[in-house]
């Protein structure tokens, strides 16, 4: 019966590698999409809705600043305090006051209200009286009591058909810094409105805003997220009631939640200024799409590429073959066996050794300061102290003996039928002539010596085993001052 080719051989080989390789490529474009799916969405979370939450909040911020140095303004304006400490007695006055900061800075609203009066002044005339009793009046004596000299609230306008207004309320003081009363102008939340739509439009992404106990106050043109409208609570709308639950006030975000099956990532920020919290929403799906075409043609270029390199696999195993038959089992430089070689024929000795109940002894070699040597003559002089070191190892030992350069400047001397009195006798004899020799380079004369660890192998050990506690006693040969030779026994 005919051998098999050295092809037909290979064939499982080069199979499992074409599996290898197309479950690479597989893996490869599966890891692509789902780090560029995770980039994605990262980026929106990360960067796009904090930002586009970051332009309102800064527009918001904008908007708010003149009117509430108007209220500043009008805080100190020593017409209006005057007017105060003289008993409030000609209404007309600040009436056409109030009339003229409204029209001259456009504000919906404006007003003081007096504290010794308990009285509230409008553009329009009194609107009425404030009582501590009436709910609507309370933000009135929130302000008189906070230390901060103003606030920023929303609230309904009762001189504007109770309009959702944004008043700045600002605490006024005499001249002996007693608290008289609060002024104060109010906008439209109109403007926020309309930047709402403006951002909701460029991004493709829904902003809203929502108090602390969840309802929605103020939305674009279209409403908040999934059509919803001003005065719906977060727990009417799909997967948005366990976002409320995350958001102990104040606490600023990101969130996801899902919808009828589409990932939506949700940005909140929370106003202090407003007491809202401004939520910034956009689903995943149209992100999405893009990357999904770039999964499909990857899949078919992967395909492509594992059909070309199934041919270049099967040349170059080929070549390969023939090489990895080829390689020496000999070190370079010392022209010993080498790691592979020394592996090949010690496994062989040790199965002898235990089949005909003979001794078995390894040296294990390091040649003492080598490093010191190569750094004060160079790397070439010590590849010359290896190979002259080498030979002399060469020149004491018998056919039978397997010597291999271990690595480095460290050497392995296995020896068949050779008892521990043999092998320490070797070993000396090693050491001390290694001692006694001088290596030429350059016109010098290099010494170096040698420390050496010996163990015996012992019944049912591997030769890793026994390499293994011969790097022991070599070790000790080394803590113990060098240029000796230590044992290991049982």
């Amino acid at each position: 019966m005919s051998r098999p080719s050295p092809i037909a051989r290979q064939r499982p080989l080069i199979v499992l590698i074409l599996l290898l390789l197309g479950c690479g490529f597989l893996a490869t474009t599966l890891v692509s999409y789902y780090t560029a799916l995770h980039s994605i969405r990262a980026s929106i979370v990360n960067t796009e809705l904090p930002l586009t939450s970051d332009n309102v909040y800064s527009e918001i911020q904008k908007d708010l600043v003149r009117p509430i140095l108007i209220s500043s303004m009008m805080s100190r304006d020593t017409y209006m305090r005057d007017w105060a400490i003289d008993g409030e007695r000609n209404v007309e006055q600040i009436t056409r006051y109030l009339q003229e900061v409204q029209e001259h800075y456009g504000t919906v609203t404006s007003f003081f209200i007096s504290e010794p009066s308990r009285t509230y002044y409008h553009a329009k005339g009194v609107l009425k009286q404030i009582e501590e009793a009436e709910p609507r009046d309370a933000w009135y004596f929130r302000v008189r009591e906070m230390t901060e000299p103003y606030e920023i609230n929303v609230d309904i306008d009762m001189a504007n058909q109770d309009r959702l207004t944004v008043f700045i309320n600002y605490k006024v003081f005499d001249y002996q810094q007693r608290f008289i009363g609060v002024t104060g102008v109010g906008l439209t939340v109109d403007a926020v409105v309309k930047l709402i739509d403006t951002y909701q439009q460029r991004y493709n992404r829904s902003v809203f805003f929502v108090d602390p106990v969840g309802r929605i106050v103020l939305t674009g043109t279209s409403g908040g997220a999934m059509g919803a409208k001003v005065g719906q609570t977060l727990g009417e709308l799909p997967g948005l009631a366990s976002v409320m639950a995350q958001v102990s006030a104040p606490q600023s975000g990101n969130f996801q939640y899902q919808e009828h099956g589409r990932n939506h990532f949700l940005n909140v920020r929370f106003i202090p200024e407003l007491n809202w919290y401004l939520f910034v929403d956009k689903h995943e799906n149209g992100a999405l799409a893009g990357i999904r075409k770039s999964l499909y043609l990857n899949l078919l270029v992967c395909l492509l590429v594992t059909a070309i390199v199934a041919v270049i696999v099967s040349l170059a195993l080929r070549r390969y073959q023939a090489r990895i038959t080829a390689l020496a089992t000999t070190d370079q430089l010392t022209e010993l066996l080498n790691r592979r070689g020394f592996d090949l024929l010690a496994n062989q000795a040790i199965q002898e050794a235990r089949r005909n109940q003979s001794e078995l002894c390894t040296l294990l070699l390091d040649l003492d300061n080598f490093k010191e040597l190569n750094d004060t003559h160079g790397h070439q002089a010590g590849d010359q102290v290896l190979r002259g070191f080498a030979r002399n190892l060469r020149d004491d030992l018998r056919q039978s003996d397997i010597l291999c350069r271990w690595g480095g400047e460290e050497f392995v001397l296995l020896l068949k039928d050779t008892s521990v009195e043999q092998a320490r006798v070797l070993a000396q004899k090693i050491r001390q002539q290694t001692e006694q020799s001088e290596f030429h380079y350059n016109g010098s004369d290099l010494r170096i010596t040698t420390s050496i660890g010996l163990a015996q192998l012992h019944a049912d050990e591997s030769l890793e085993q026994l390499l293994l506690r011969a790097d022991r006693a070599l070790y000790r040969a080394k803590q113990g001052g060098r240029n000796r030779l230590c044992e290991e026994h049982p």
